[in-house]
């Protein structure tokens, strides 16, 4: 079976400048994979360029079996991107935010209210402007969205920011459960303590490069085979 993500030397541009500079990654169906690494250091931009949004401009990236030179739109229905900015409409309500990004993603409507009672969304906020929530409730908002949408490959950037103590435990509640059902997730995070309990494969990204593939069987099952390791683990005594 073909990886949820095979990049092969990996070129991004940021203008000119290279956000990622050969990179190499494979990424299987159902795995959870924590991105870590400086600010800057291109893990959004690999986010970005796993949902389809980030052009390639060298190398070989595929994604859910689809090239992203030539496919990106058919890898950004199956794909749920949860970014820095949340992209909510602040003049709609909370469920009109919900329903316009789940119907606009052709997906069900039962799907959306199911997420906004999961995300506690479904009573006094429901009908609550976006422009009105604080932070931590947009971000529930912008969750919600992607549940409903049940993507196959879920890229998380800092998941639990502005969250508070029980919206970072539902955030690795629903990180598992989207696992166990087979989806795959990777999330880009500072926060590694929490985010290294629910990735059992880590990835090191500095200066746009990886310079490290580690497991952590204390998360989970988790074997990085030779072929999935930078040259420099592969080359190391």
């Amino acid at each position: 079976m073909e990886p949820v993500i095979h990049l092969r030397g990996v070129v991004c541009l940021l203008g000119r400048f290279p956000a990622l500079a050969g990179v190499d990654l494979s990424v299987e169906q159902g795995e959870i994979v924590l991105l870590q690494g400086p600010n800057g250091a291109g893990k959004s931009t690999l986010l970005r360029l796993c949902a389809g949004l980030q052009p390639v401009a060298t190398g070989t990236a595929r994604v859910l079996g689809h090239d992203l030179a030539t496919e990106s739109h058919q890898v950004r229905v199956r794909v749920g991107l949860l970014a820095h900015a949340t992209f909510l409409y602040d003049d709609l309500t909370v469920a009109d935010n919900v329903r316009f990004w789940t119907l606009a993603a052709k997906a069900d409507l039962d799907d959306a209210q199911r997420a906004m009672q999961r995300l506690g969304l479904a009573d006094r906020l429901a009908e609550v402007k976006v422009s009105r929530l604080s932070t931590g409730q947009r971000r529930r908002v912008a969750i919600a969205i992607l549940m409903a949408r049940r993507p196959e490959l879920w890229l998380l950037d800092e998941p639990h920011a502005g969250l508070d103590q029980d919206g970072r435990d539902l955030v690795d509640a629903l990180v598992r459960e989207a696992a166990e059902v087979g989806a795959t997730v990777v999330i880009a995070s500072h926060e590694l303590d929490r985010a290294a309990q629910l990735a059992p494969r880590h990835v090191t990204i500095v200066g746009g490069a990886i310079t490290a593939i580690t497991a952590d069987t204390a998360a989970g099952p988790a074997g990085v085979p030779e072929h999935q390791q930078p040259e420099a683990v592969r080359s190391a005594p």
